[in-house]
């Protein structure tokens, strides 16, 4: 059974475990961020169950000015909830679930999340062969990024939010 809900504590050691297997190097978050992130936003922290087992997340910070390159964002240094436009930090999937739709499926929920706290504007850097993957899901590339974070070569994305066609909470519809 899939399942989604926002990160808890407890979650910290799985989604760390599930970053350093997924991501590079460097390039993984540490234990110690993974935890800030869920103490701090977890309305930004969207995690995916099936069986009740985490095979996968998504995190974020929000801002009123995005710059993609500043490292300390990384650590939510001026992460704003109240802000318009969400900074993805993470997307990952358990590298044995990989290639199974599970990466649509969490980004396809979060957007609606997204759009359901009002945000206006999602942005997010990827690697090079990312970069296909994120435009068939509607992101728009913008370019490369200054960002050499884990010693990388990243590109920057990002995609509006359709307000119109959020689900009125309190509605249903």
């Amino acid at each position: 059974m899939v399942r989604f809900r926002n990160a808890q504590p407890a979650d910290a050691d799985r989604c760390f475990e599930i970053e350093t297997a997924a991501y590079e190097g460097d390039e993984a978050a540490t234990h110690a961020k993974i935890c800030k992130r869920i103490e701090t936003y977890p309305e930004g922290f969207l995690i995916l169950e099936i069986d009740r087992r985490i095979i996968g997340f998504i995190n974020c910070g929000c801002a009123h000015q995005v710059e993609m390159s500043d490292e300390e964002f990384k650590e939510l240094i001026g992460h704003d909830p109240d802000a318009p436009n969400v900074v993805i930090m993470s997307v990952v999937v358990d590298p044995m679930e990989q290639g199974k739709g599970y990466s649509r499926s969490l980004m396809d929920e979060f957007v609606k999340r997204m759009q359901h706290m009002g945000k206006m504007t999602i942005y997010m850097m990827c690697k090079e062969h990312h970069v296909p993957l994120y435009e068939k899901l509607g992101y728009e590339y913008l370019r490369p990024s200054a960002s050499n974070h884990g010693g990388m070569a990243w590109h920057e994305m990002s995609k509006r939010l359709d307000q119109n066609s959020a689900v009125c909470p309190q509605s249903g519809r």
